[in-house]
């Protein structure tokens, strides 16, 4: 009979959902404007969104295996 890993499944499930608030709370936030008002927008806000921008492509790299994360050519898979 296979082995089921009932723990990990919980973790995994417990981690999504983690995840999942995450990008409802990103999202609610760009929705806003992350916060600024056009009359106040100035260069902090746009490096803010930079630096924020690189920490995300990082994330979408690792999930999609992109990047510095992509299979690298000539490589043994």
């Amino acid at each position: 009979m296979p082995k089921t890993n009932d723990a990990a499944l919980a973790a995994f499930i417990a981690r999504k959902a983690e995840i999942d608030a995450a990008l409802d709370r990103i999202r609610a936030a760009s929705d806003d404007h992350f916060f600024a008002s056009p009359e106040s927008v100035n260069w902090g806000h746009v490096t803010a969104l930079a630096d924020h921008a690189v920490l995300l492509k990082r994330i979408t790299d690792a999930v999609y295996a992109e990047g510095e994360h992509a299979p690298r050519r000539g490589a043994e898979a």
